[in-house]
């Protein structure tokens, strides 16, 4: 059996009387270790490792940076247990800091350095030794696009590059897992898509796994395969994001024309519940039975809206998220 990636166990954490964790338990089995599938030219031929790529999603103010922090052994729970890749995070937060890699949300830049003794300085404190610390702060700096300015001071460093050295001080020991916290954060469109690129990489063809903490379903999306979905300190969902999409609720997916809030105020009086989107003229309504649309007819001749489109709704993560939290805060 592949050992435990994650483990948590009715997990709370508190500062005074707010309750940032309450009773959380999960678990993510660590994915199957790559083996020897054939000979070619008398070598081995190795299956490139694989990795699980899990998004730790939610609002501001979830939990997801309290949560990680806990899984690092950076901070204890009030109560319950957790474990990254098998190790107590009481116990054993030295050996788990050693075999992980941290990307936080806050910057954790040290001034007047240059980006090479930045990078070497982090590896050194998870134990490399010094030549291999600064042969490898090199190597992932240059992976990273940062070559050509590894010698300059990090205070002249652009946002864009500050992230990719927060990310390459995280990656400088080649960690077993990774956990990066909201690691778009003040970046334009193009830094987005490019950092996102990067770790969707580091996951798919450098076999490390990755922790994605972010409140953007698009990053998301881009990057991981399993999802594990926190709303105000409690568990909401986890696993597959194509389980989680497709064992969503049947809904009937309504663009319209006209009052909207005397709209679903009708909708509502019939017993329907309808759910807004991103967009203003968009509704879902969640029904068992997608056939039945009298009612919604019923009241957009009661309130003069022009119904312009109806159709079983398509599955998509941002509808699937609205209905998870709108369903927590029930």
């Amino acid at each position: 059996m592949p050992e435990s990636l994650l483990a948590v166990d009715s997990l709370v954490k508190t500062y005074g009387r707010v309750q940032a964790l309450q009773s959380v338990s999960l678990s993510v089995a660590a994915a199957e270790s790559p083996h020897v599938a054939g000979l070619v030219g008398g070598e081995d031929l190795v299956q490139p490792p694989r990795a699980r790529a899990i998004g730790l999603l939610g609002p501001n103010g979830s939990g997801k940076s309290t949560l990680i922090k806990i899984l690092l052994g950076l901070i204890d729970p009030t109560s319950g247990r957790a474990s990254a890749l098998g190790l107590d995070s009481r116990s054993q937060a030295l050996r788990i800091r050693q075999i992980t890699g941290f990307m936080p949300e806050s910057d954790c830049m040290i001034p007047r350095m240059n980006a090479v003794q930045y990078v070497a300085f982090a590896g050194r404190l998870v134990g490399m030794s010094a030549g291999d610390a600064l042969a490898r702060s090199h190597d992932v700096l240059h992976a990273l696009d940062l070559g050509e300015a590894r010698y300059r001071d990090i205070d002249t460093y652009s946002t864009g590059m500050l992230q990719r050295v927060k990310l390459a001080q995280a990656l400088v020991h080649h960690p077993r897992l990774l956990f990066l916290d909201e690691p778009t954060n003040g970046l334009d469109p193009r830094g987005r898509d490019e950092m996102l690129a990067l770790i969707r990489e580091i996951s798919r063809k450098k076999g490390i796994n990755v922790v994605l903490s972010s409140h953007i379903l698009h990053d998301v999306e881009t990057v991981c395969d399993e999802l594990i979905v926190l709303h105000r300190g409690r568990l909401v969902a986890s696993g597959p994001i194509r389980d989680i999409v497709g064992n969503a609720e049947k809904a009937l997916e309504i663009r319209f024309r006209g009052d909207g809030i005397r709209f679903r105020e009708a909708l509502r009086s019939l017993g329907m519940a309808p759910r807004d989107t991103m967009e203003t003229d968009r509704l879902l309504i969640p029904l068992s039975d997608l056939k039945e649309t009298q009612p919604v007819l019923r009241a957009a001749a009661s309130t003069g809206t022009q119904v312009r489109h109806m159709a079983p709704a398509e599955k998509n993560l941002e509808d699937v998220f609205a209905g998870l939290i709108e369903a927590a805060d029930k």
